[in-house]
């Protein structure tokens, strides 16, 4: 994949160009299906598939004060898209200057004049430009006269569920880690360095990863079953997110305790999977109390784990 970072890094307009616009947050099932009628329509007219996203994200340069928090960060994004088998991704930088293009401009001036664009796939109820005033009419209008092909996608769904990135955050938020990899495609994961923490879990027997992230989007506080990458290999872990209530108040923390395992891990890049939610955050009476429950948590996440699969993105991958 050719990845643009600017529209100014685009020398010449791309052959045949069959284009995408959207977000994209999250990379899920229903993005992938637009991405695989994307790759066909290029390969039909002999040219090229073109995503085209934006960074940040529009809501966080429109609305400062949003809670809007993205699923994926901008690499993990760009991983999966590339993962997806697209020939171009364009990564416009989004600020209030672009913001006021209207929808005419960046149709005739970046999707057809620079990118060269011959055929744009959108989404049922995608819209763009200043005030969002481009839609899929827009663009019919503006495809007869710069000749281009326009293709309004039906909502894509499972069962009677329509695929989104909003149903994908809110089901993350709660916890329902288990649950999303069916609307994700994949087991929800997060990346982060480890740093040093309060360094209880060796006090209690259960030496912790603590970590650093700059995830947006973090699961609600309790005990999950995961699975940590370190390097090329997986292990099996426990990862408790929360505030140890048991030791009175203090920030959120991300804690993993990886099962045999003895290496130093301080400053690492790991990468942790959620597989499954196994009890809420709990202050308890006692310090022997916790440890019991931290017994309890280890032997049930060893046997959900050992019987369940890490799903990553590119199981979900089909040619069409």
């Amino acid at each position: 994949m050719i990845l643009y970072r600017s529209i100014d890094e685009i020398v010449a307009p791309l052959r045949n160009a069959v284009v995408t616009i959207g977000n994209f947050d999250g990379v899920h099932l229903g993005h992938r299906e637009i991405f695989r009628r994307l790759k066909s329509a290029a390969r039909h007219l002999g040219g090229v598939s073109v995503v085209v996203t934006f960074h940040p994200h529009p809501l966080h340069v429109i609305d400062p004060a949003s809670t809007l928090t993205l699923i994926n960060t901008l690499d993990e994004k760009i991983t999966l898209i590339e993962a997806s088998g697209i020939d171009y991704l364009i990564v416009i930088p989004f600020t209030r200057e672009f913001a006021s293009v209207t929808a005419e401009d960046f149709v005739e001036k970046i999707l057809v004049s620079t990118i060269g664009m011959k055929k744009v796939i959108i989404g049922y109820d995608y819209a763009f430009g200043r005030a969002r005033t481009g839609n899929s009419r827009m663009l019919e209008a503006l495809g007869k006269e710069h000749l281009f092909e326009v293709e309004e996608l039906s909502p894509i769904s499972t069962g009677d569920t329509v695929y989104s990135s909003s149903l994908i955050r809110r089901m993350i938020r709660e916890g329902k880690v288990s649950d999303v990899v069916r609307f994700l495609g994949r087991h929800f994961s997060l990346a982060g360095r480890v740093v040093h923490g309060a360094h209880r879990g060796k006090m209690l027997g259960f030496p912790t990863a603590n970590i650093s992230t700059d995830k947006e989007l973090i699961p609600s506080d309790g005990v999950y079953a995961v699975k940590v990458k370190i390097g090329e290999k997986l292990y099996d872990a426990a990862c408790n997110i929360g505030r140890n209530p048991t030791f009175g108040s203090a920030p959120i923390t991300i804690e993993v305790f990886v099962f045999d395992f003895a290496m130093e891990l301080y400053d690492s890049e790991i990468r942790v999977y959620f597989i499954e939610r196994i009890r809420d955050e709990k202050k308890f009476d006692s310090v022997d109390d916790l440890k019991k429950a931290i017994t309890n948590d280890v032997a049930k996440c060893r046997s959900i784990l050992e019987s369940t699969a890490l799903v990553f993105y590119r199981e979900y991958l089909e040619d069409v």
